[in-house]
């Protein structure tokens, strides 16, 4: 297949980018800091190779210091002892901070990870949206109090911030899924350490300066930039930190759980997905072409919530798949900065290698590539690019199958009756999400029963809101983001016991 077969964008009009490159510091104590050993790192454009931020390259002097500072903010109560309408003042400063500054944090978000402007544009402003409804949690933290003890005991149970959270965001959503954390954190009274991804840092690094100038105390947040090792790996083992916030890759998860066992803190985490949607043959075909095309491409493919694995009943596979393949054809790739993009750039040269490679190995083992199936060239930019690709006659047994891709290919599998849809569902060691497709509302809720999945989508894919919890079940992860189940991740249970009036003799 060649690339006149699809819907390529060129870097003609394209928005402009800066001429600049962008310095970047660590966030220690409410001052921008460099690194002790006075060492850098660079981040080139994945879709023109351009250098774009040169980043202090934090070690373990500066995580050790980042540290320090949260747990002093803590432990003196700065934070934690407001009242909770005036931390959610604060954070509502810190959403309108990020709409009036949308343009800038977007256009950084696009140049590090390779994703289109203007989902860039959307995902700032769902980000501000989450701040606001961490400031609602903020107003509404409560415990609760147990009368029924007899005449002369009181029982209270008070919900606490959990203290120190370290905070390990991954390269694919950096703005978006730091404000799924931080900002809950803040609502219960918590102090942290983020580290970005070294590929994505800048528009973290810019949501520090909005901190800073929504009037955040110094210490409360604090931003280390560099790699896994050593500040991610100081960030989950050091004793002075109470909890660990981690999105990313499944093996890095279970390492984390493994290197935080010796302080036995409290872990949350969103880990990989192999998600499916099952179409059942009543399902609205067209209806659902569209979101499966949505659903793989959403990012380059570049995400936990891909629905990478389509599922779908024998005697409507060939249809749907034709309807797949023309609207793949259509879907604009290329120029991340062109408004008219919807799929952008491969993160890395080494990550469109590893894509390409369970897509090869998948044709060798029988499947069959209905479109795509290589890189994709684009007109004006040297950077990486994958075609959207389809590939039917997948087996369970395929690595394409079970193995998070994290890249624009679909794989196809069929199925003949509901218990086998379940069970193919199923047959996947991650849980994060699932989607079902069929007029029949008991077919769909019979479906969500079974799935093994901590979202379940019914005819349509991929809808999100601040008020409803996520994260996963199985190898994607543990604990819950957003909602109000998401703020109870930031908090400890404690049980105070009153005797209300003379104290009885104890024991003699």
């Amino acid at each position: 297949m060649t690339t006149q077969d699809m819907t390529v964008i060129s870097a003609d009009g394209r928005h402009a980018a800066p001429d600049t490159v962008l310095e970047l510091r660590h966030l220690i104590d409410g001052a921008w800091v460099p690194s002790t050993s006075g060492e850098t790192f660079d981040r080139h454009a994945p879709a023109t190779g351009e250098l774009l931020s040169r980043a202090c390259k934090g070690g373990a002097e500066d995580t050790n210091a980042a540290i320090a500072a949260a747990r002093q903010a803590f432990d003196d109560r700065r934070w934690s002892d407001l009242p909770g309408s005036a931390r959610a003042k604060l954070l509502t400063k810190v959403a309108d901070l990020i709409d009036a500054n949308r343009a800038r944090i977007a256009l950084y978000e696009t140049l590090e990870s390779g994703k289109p402007i203007s989902q860039a544009e959307a995902e700032i402003q769902g980000a501000a949206d989450i701040w606001r409804y961490a400031a609602t949690l903020a107003w509404n933290i409560r415990g609760d109090s147990q009368n029924a003890l007899g005449a002369d005991m009181l029982g209270m149970v008070l919900k606490e911030p959990i203290g120190v959270v370290s905070i390990i965001a991954p390269w694919n959503f950096p703005f978006l899924i730091v404000s799924q954390k931080l900002p809950i954190a803040f609502a219960a009274g918590c102090t942290a350490v983020i580290k970005p991804s070294e590929m994505t840092s800048a528009t973290t690094v810019i949501l520090g300066e909005l901190l800073l100038e929504a009037g955040i105390p110094a210490g409360v947040v604090n931003i280390v930039l560099g790699y896994g090792d050593p500040v991610g790996s100081l960030m989950t083992t050091h004793p002075d930190v109470d909890m660990v916030s981690f999105t990313g890759s499944t093996a890095v998860g279970k390492a984390i759980v493994a290197a935080t066992s010796n302080t036995l803190k409290k872990v949350s985490l969103e880990l990989g997905g192999k998600n499916p949607q099952v179409i059942f043959a009543d399902a609205d075909l067209d209806q659902a072409a569209d979101a499966i095309v949505f659903g793989v491409y959403f990012n380059a493919g570049e995400c936990c919530n891909s629905g990478s694995r389509i599922i779908v009943q024998e005697d409507v596979a060939d249809a749907l798949n034709e309807k797949v393949v023309a609207l793949s054809r259509k879907v604009p790739f290329g120029d991340p900065l062109n408004p008219k993009t919807k799929v952008g750039a491969i993160i890395s040269p080494e990550h469109q290698a590893k894509i390409d490679g369970y897509v090869q190995d998948a044709a060798l083992a029988g499947a069959k590539v209905l479109l795509g199936g290589d890189a994709l060239g684009v007109a004006g930019l040297s950077g990486q690019f994958y075609q959207p690709t389809v590939i039917a006659d997948v087996s369970a047994d395929m690595a394409i199958a079970r193995e998070e891709v994290f890249g624009p290919v679909l794989s196809v599998l069929t199925f003949q009756t509901f218990e086998e849809a379940v069970t193919l569902a199923n047959d996947a060691a991650y849980g994060l999400s699932a989607g079902v497709w069929s007029e029949n509302v008991h077919t769909c809720l019979a479906f969500a029963r079974q799935v093994q999945a901590g979202t379940v989508w019914t005819n349509t894919w991929m809808d999100g809101y601040p008020e409803l919890p996520f994260g996963g079940v199985k190898e994607s992860g543990l604990g819950r983001e957003l909602g109000p189940n998401g703020i109870e991740e930031f908090l400890e249970t404690k049980t105070v016991q009153m005797r209300i009036g003379k104290t009885r003799q104890m024991w003699v």
